[in-house]
């Protein structure tokens, strides 16, 4: 069978295009937590390959003969919650069931089947894991993957009966536990049944350091499609990847999946042809269609913007309008273990499919709502006519806004949101969006790209249009003396010929009348129409 793109589960080199798991890893640091015996953390978000990393490390260990490896998801004890029996019961029997998998041993189900009524939930894995480690002849390593899948009590009772065998190790207990999932361990917030609330931290103050597994880096994007190149032939044009790169930033379920729209799917099904070469205008087009797809990993990304810490954090990105001092600083480093967002240079959105989705996303329901039809705003040219459609916007705005904006979970953000659905509702199907914004910026960027010709699509006569939207604090000769340079800056950089600065008034004690006005203003050599709101 031809190798392909995997996006699901874990990948494998019989089956898949990947990179080497080990090489994703540090090894050398790993080595020597092994060798000290420690217990530690492997933490990242979703879809990033970690389970493909954790098995391949479990193998690599298994073949060097110094330690009996063992790979377990423990995400079924999840369904238990706070029945602390049925969880570690859960726990434990896939451990057992992992033994049987990977190590072809069947000692763990033979001794559970034996021994489970004699231990209680307080101590059935503590005594599974003695046993175990008591009758290996190499060292026990142990990863526990999804650990963070648990709940309350039950992932309590998981964490303190390791935590009980640690001084026994490495005789009658395993030598390293290595607790896998999303967040650091020390980011769990866990209510007991009692309303108490517990850190994974004092749970689990063992831990020697939690390492987080990283993106793919630009370079092994590369290398990855070109695996496809080496297999079949088919070319990727060279000006793909500096796109690749910055719409996924290496986050590997993207970066297969991209792959895979492109090589695989049906609804591009001229591409099957190995002989045909992939343009970046091909892959542009696989982009869209995957963030419209809603796929799997997008919408289980957009589901944690209902969480309040990730609202706080996502929020005050949407407006723009807030500083790196009014967001928490745990819930930044939350926000990021998710892969929602990164910290370095700057706190901003992880990636462009990110930064277009979550917007997306949280005006779906505008969006799927909105009766306006695109024909309505066709010049017989077909060309998108911008006043028209910015005019029946104000008027929309003027009649609507205040019930729209009231149904955003990121009311924050809703004039914002409110226009990108209107926006996306006539664009959807024919043209593009893009968007730009983030901390401090105090204004978000839209361009739309409109292909004229219908049947040549983006590979004929395209029309640019650039928006700028801002709110307005203070006067408005202040936010048109900053609005109308950023305006043409922008329009520059995108080669857009057609230009339009938003300005949205939410002080309520001004009447439509006033707030509902536009004007044409010039900027150097540029014509920019001023829109208020």
């Amino acid at each position: 069978m031809p190798l392909f793109f995997n996006r699901a589960g874990p990948s494998r080199a019989d089956k898949h295009y990947l990179i080497a798991p080990l090489q994703r890893m540090d090894m050398t640091h790993i080595r020597m937590l092994l060798e000290e015996e420690n217990y530690f953390v492997l933490h990242a978000p979703r879809q990033t390959g970690k389970t493909t990393c954790l098995l391949a490390l479990m193998d690599y260990l298994n073949q060097q003969g110094h330690y009996q490896a063992l790979y377990a998801n423990i995400e079924n004890a999840q369904a238990a919650r706070e029945h602390v029996q049925r969880g570690i019961d859960a726990v434990a029997d896939a451990i057992a069931a992992s033994a049987e998998v990977y190590l072809q041993d069947a000692f763990l189900s033979e001794w559970l089947a034996a021994h489970r009524q004699k231990y209680g939930a307080e101590s059935l894995l503590r005594q599974l894991l003695q046993v175990w480690s008591m009758q290996s002849e190499q060292p026990v390593v142990l990863f526990l993957d999804e650990i963070d899948a648990l709940v309350g009590d039950t992932l309590i009772a998981v964490l303190r009966q390791i935590r009980g065998g640690y001084a026994q190790r490495p005789a009658a207990f395993p030598s390293s536990i290595v607790l896998c999932g999303v967040r650091d361990v020390r980011d769990y917030r866990i209510h007991t049944r009692d309303k108490e609330i517990i850190t994974g931290g004092s749970a689990f103050n063992i831990k020697a350091t939690a390492l987080r597994l990283g993106n793919l880096s630009e370079s092994e994007i590369q290398a990855l499609w070109q695996q496809h190149t080496t297999a079949t032939g088919q070319i990727f044009d060279p000006a793909i990847y500096p796109e690749l790169w910055a719409d996924t930033r290496g986050q590997p379920w993207l970066v297969n999946a991209l792959g895979y729209q492109l090589t695989r799917a049906p609804d591009m099904r001229r591409l099957w042809d190995r002989s045909v070469t992939i343009t970046l205008e091909d892959y542009r087009t696989a982009r869209e269609k995957l963030i419209q797809s809603r796929a799997t990993h997008l919408d289980q990304l957009t589901d944690k913007l209902k969480e309040p810490r990730v609202h706080q954090v996502i929020a005050t990105l949407l407006a723009g309008t807030g500083k790196p001092a009014d967001i928490p600083t745990d819930d930044a480093q939350y926000v990021a273990d998710l892969g929602l967002i990164t910290l370095q240079p700057d706190i901003c959105i992880a990636n462009r499919i990110y930064q277009e989705t979550i917007p997306r996303e949280l005006s779906w329901t505008s969006q799927a709502t909105i009766t306006h039809q695109q024909h309505w705003y066709l010049t017989p040219e077909r060309r998108l006519d911008m006043p028209r459609l910015l005019s029946a916007f104000q008027q929309f705005f003027r009649e609507h806004s205040d019930a729209w904006i009231q149904q955003f979970e990121y009311k924050e953000a809703g004039p914002q949101l409110l226009l990108q659905a209107f926006l996306q509702r006539i664009v959807n199907g024919g043209g593009r969006i893009s968007r730009e914004y983030g901390l401090g910026r105090k204004r978000t960027d839209l361009y739309i790209e409109w292909p004229v010709d219908e049947q040549a699509g983006f590979h004929g006569e395209i029309q640019r249009i650039v928006l700028e939207l801002k709110i307005r604090y203070g006067s408005l000769e202040t936010t048109l003396a900053d609005g109308l340079p950023q305006t043409a800056d922008y329009a520059a950089r995108c080669g857009a010929d057609d230009r339009h600065l938003l300005i949205f008034d939410r002080r309520t004690e001004v009447s439509w009348d006033d707030k509902i006005w536009h004007q044409i203003k010039h900027q150097g050599r540029r014509t920019i129409t001023v829109w208020g709101l």
